[in-house]
């Protein structure tokens, strides 16, 4: 119907609903487009950003401060001496922000939710970057970043290859609708918002337990999440079709973002040769089923299973 062509070319907004879904569904509907709504409000956006930037012009002067010598004591324990830390926590609030970000696309479009990881993952290159150059002395010297600048360049290496990596990648996305009737295509949105929404709450979880207990692994840990609800979503996915391209596809970007958890805790050079591989294996299984996929739906529909 027409009105369910709009719903699936956008994200519904609250009460804006083509079919009957179950109770369950529609609470989680609402709840999540209402969250959508705020966070992708442009006001939203610059508030955040105002406090990024606060945030680090305050780490900057405590810094400053206790380098000095000008804290209180046991304030001065808490408070590191190196200024490429506020740099650090910025970066840190940046991730969050993405990360949720990633949580709320799934609802979109699974492919891009991929994508997603992958920026993310290229944003925590670089942060692991700033925070090898935190952990020297300042002023900073060749003598003493030495020792570290090889683990700096493949950090960045890496994050730049993946965002070359990823410009092809969207460029080669094609986002077929998913076969069946109308109800059925709903459903499976409705179904993406509900795991959506779920990751939301464990993420603002893992978030409070991160903050509460110093979880240096917090990013490491939700990536765990964000494979399960990759999987789960790859599973869902088969009732409304078992075409094979569609299926391998989605099975393969699922196994793309599990090398991401696996790179996540390896060293520098396996990090970054890790997440730039897994880019390319996923642009690779992108380009491959924009190319074979249509030789195999007329395959299907040549010999239609009996």
């Amino acid at each position: 119907s027409p009105r369910a062509d709009r719903f699936l070319r956008r994200r519904p907004r609250r009460y804006d609903h083509p079919v009957m879904l179950p109770a369950i569904l529609r609470a989680a509907t609402l709840a999540f487009d209402a969250i959508a709504d705020r966070f992708e409000r442009p006001a939203t956006r610059r508030a955040f950003a105002t406090l990024v930037a606060t945030a680090f012009g305050c780490s900057v002067v405590a810094i400053e401060l206790a380098r000095q010598g000008w804290l209180p004591g046991r304030l001065a324990a808490l408070v590191p001496t190196n200024h490429f830390r506020s740099v650090d926590l910025a970066f840190y609030l940046v991730l969050a922000w993405e990360v949720a970000a990633l949580a709320i696309g799934l609802a979109a479009s699974v492919a891009n939710a991929a994508g997603k990881q992958f920026e993310v993952f290229s944003l925590i290159l670089l942060r692991h970057a700033f925070e090898s150059f935190g952990h020297l002395d300042e002023p900073v010297s060749w003598a003493q970043a030495q020792g570290v600048v090889l683990e700096i360049g493949w950090y960045c290496a890496g994050a730049l290859a993946l965002f070359v990596t990823l410009g092809a990648y969207y460029a080669a996305q094609r986002h077929p609708p998913l076969p069946g009737g109308d109800d059925g295509r709903v459903s499976f949105v409705t179904l993406k918002k509900l795991v959506a929404l779920v990751l939301l709450i464990l993420y603002a979880a893992l978030a409070v337990r991160a903050a509460l207990q110093e979880e240096p692994r917090f990013f490491a840990t939700f990536y765990t999440v964000l494979v399960l609800a990759d999987v789960f979503l790859v599973l869902a996915a088969l009732r409304h079709s078992g075409a094979y391209h569609l299926i391998f596809r989605n099975s393969g970007l699922a196994a793309a973002t599990v090398v991401l958890r696996v790179a996540l805790t390896a060293p520098p050079a396996w990090s970054a040769g890790l997440g730039a591989a897994a880019g390319l294996f996923a642009l690779a299984v992108t380009v491959t089923c924009n190319r074979f996929g249509p030789v195999f739906e007329a395959t299907t529909l040549r010999h239609p299973p009996a």
